[in-house]
């Protein structure tokens, strides 16, 4: 393909991938919900789906980035040698690595902060367990006072 029709091609390809991004992140809160002994196996085949998504991500954006491909013999910044060339394809090779790297940070910070969100709704709880066990305590103890108090009567009636 070249010209407009590979540039709708790539487009597709583009939605598509965002749909199964969409997907993941879908996929991603439903297993929570997974019994912990069945979610190792369903973690092992959700990283295959991610591997696999961000490798034709890559893909994409090589035949995207085909300069020939897309501006056909208009494209004219041949390199003079090879070396030129290989610098660029360690760049690029660089750049996404640093893509990929930035996304696990950012999705490594959303994870820390669900575990932060999970830790402070943990230590509500037991506030409120704190505050109850101490509040059944005071009346235990203002029972007890009572019965004491019960006790000396009845004793002094009996006399």
């Amino acid at each position: 393909l070249s010209g407009e029709p590979r540039k709708s091609a790539i487009r597709l390809a583009e939605r598509t991938l965002d749909e199964a991004n969409e997907l993941l992140g879908q996929m991603r809160i439903e297993k929570q919900n997974i019994p912990s002994a069945t979610r190792s196996k369903i973690n092992q085949r959700f990283r295959n789906f991610e591997s696999d998504i961000d490798g034709q991500k890559r893909k994409l954006k090589t035949m995207s980035d085909d300069r020939k491909a897309l501006f056909g013999n208009r494209y004219t910044d041949n390199p003079d040698s090879d070396q030129q060339l290989e610098q660029r394809q360690q760049l690029l090779s660089g750049t996404e690595r640093l893509d990929r790297s930035s996304q696990r940070l950012r999705d490594s910070q959303r994870i820390a902060n669900e575990t932060e969100g999970i830790g402070r709704d943990t230590l509500a709880d037991l506030q409120l367990q704190r505050e109850t066990i101490q509040h059944t305590r005071m009346n235990m103890l203002e029972s007890e006072g009572y019965v004491d108090r019960s006790v000396k009567t009845l004793r002094g009636m009996a006399r």
